[in-house]
């Protein structure tokens, strides 16, 4: 356990014992860090943890308050068991269906698995495509196909490099969005038949990679702070054959979580040892809570087996889906597939992207948006600890923009999708998210979207909604 977060973990137990009780001022900066004998720089990345659990805000020219606690319980979703058993996939046709009434009008989006559009900056991305149709009425295809645009993979490597992952920018290849990514990914470690391991939850579009392509899952129990059990990996892997390893080390959705450096590198170490390939999935990675950007696994990867996939649909704009893969040692077989599946990725949107990441506030605009997504997960954790029944807890998010709620046991998440889309409310019932039912009483939800009356009245309903099935 880093020091900050030691110290977070000290203040946060002694508000929930009672010693600082909501609305009291706690220490300041600099007297925390005379009080505790550690350094300031230290205090503040506590107090930030503290503010991104909701046990603490913020006050102009004030200082820190201790904010109301709903339920000393709800600090942390448990880890569910899960047998170590590979299964057939077929969750498709679930989220297919989900995802079309999400889009239903009128409907208060907490199961859209989107960001809120309006916090991106496609008005100005867009002027820059227009500009640059102007410009090239005949564009040269040869400037489409893979690896891809080389300004943009200039810009992307760029923003790797001033982030400390310095990478080879002939090993990009430009994809549309991190879901094209991810499956070329698996077609070129994997073939039908074979077993892939997957966190457990796990991000539904990775179990449509593996059903996709004929594939079996093997999920692995999650925990929701330290991310996938490398132990129980380890284990696995001495008992099958297991082809690939497809992971969300940063803000998995549905948990949220940052995965630790350390169990980072465990991972990769383990996988490395057995030459596994490891396909990462980092879609959210510069919507992160903390003061840096995260690492990847692809900065402990020395054997080229990480397969890094991501994408600027949930950061910069949704609409024109530009993503990449940086393949490692597969980069020959990706780069193949990508011309055999797809052929090009349209060079209009790269261009534009390119243009944007070039001569715009970038970082000003994911600032902003870090901010807001920061703000609105305290908001939204607290509500549902206020309106749902006892025995609901609650994920704690690092970044990203879902949170997964557990629900009462008796809670059937496809039934109460039912009964809060009848209300024109749409959640993300837990069943998407794994090949079993291990997560049916479970729920995900989005606050991206701004907090106002109508989102809080959908919450106040779904809890009443639960709170009949409970």
């Amino acid at each position: 356990m880093k020091l900050y977060e030691k110290l977070a973990d000290e203040i946060e137990q002694a508000v929930r014992r009672g010693v600082f009780v909501a609305g009291e001022r706690i220490l300041s900066i600099r007297q925390a860090s005379q009080q505790h004998g550690v350094g300031i720089k230290t205090v503040l990345h506590a107090y930030a943890l503290l503010e991104s659990r909701g046990v603490v805000e913020t006050r102009p020219q004030l200082g820190y308050f201790v904010r109301e606690l709903a339920e000393p319980q709800a600090a942390r979703n448990p880890v569910v068991p899960v047998t170590a058993v590979a299964s057939e996939v077929d969750v498709s046709r679930l989220v297919l269906a989900t995802l079309r009434s999400i889009r239903a009008q009128d409907a208060v989006p907490l199961g859209s698995p989107y960001p809120d559009p309006t916090l991106f900056p496609w008005r100005r991305i867009n002027q820059y495509a227009n500009a640059i149709a102007r410009r090239h009425s005949n564009w040269n295809l040869i400037d489409d196909l893979p690896p891809g645009n080389p300004e943009l993979i200039r810009q992307i490597a760029r923003r790797y490099a001033e982030n400390g992952v310095p990478v080879d920018p002939g090993e990009i290849i430009i994809t549309l969005g991190a879901t094209e990514a991810i499956n070329l990914s698996l077609q070129a470690v994997a073939k039908p038949g074979d077993t892939v391991a997957v966190e457990s939850p796990t991000y539904y579009a990775m179990l449509h990679a593996i059903e996709r392509l004929g594939m079996r899952a093997i999920e692995v129990p999650t925990h929701p702070a330290d991310g996938i059990d490398v132990d129980m990996l380890a284990r696995i892997i001495d008992q099958q054959k297991i082809a690939a390893c497809m992971v969300m080390p940063n803000f998995q959705n549905p948990l949220g979580f940052q995965m630790p450096d350390e169990r980072k590198k465990q991972l990769v170490d383990l996988l490395a040892a057995h030459d596994i390939p490891a396909i990462e999935n980092d879609v959210y990675q510069e919507l992160y809570y903390g003061e840096t950007r995260p690492s990847t696994l692809k900065n402990f990867d020395k054997k080229g087996l990480v397969l890094h996939c991501a994408s600027f649909s949930k950061s910069l704009t949704a609409s024109y889906r530009i993503g990449w893969a940086m393949p490692g040692r597969y980069r020959a077989q990706v780069e193949k597939l990508k011309f055999l599946n797809t052929l090009t990725t349209p060079s209009v949107p790269q261009v534009a992207v390119a243009d944007y990441l070039r001569n715009d506030g970038y970082d000003r605009h994911l600032r902003n948006v870090r901010k807001v997504y920061r703000q609105q997960a305290r908001i939204m954790s607290a509500m549902v600890l206020r309106f749902f029944p006892a025995g609901t807890r609650i994920s704690t998010p690092q970044g990203g923009y879902v949170l997964w709620v557990e629900l009462p046991e008796r809670v059937d998440s496809m039934r109460l999708y039912q009964a809060a889309l009848a209300c024109s409310i749409t959640i993300g019932p837990g069943t998407m998210f794994s090949t079993r039912n291990d997560f049916r009483h479970f729920i995900r939800l989005n606050y991206s979207y701004p907090w106002n009356a109508q989102t809080e009245a959908a919450l106040r309903t779904l809890g009443e909604l639960v709170a009949t099935m409970a």
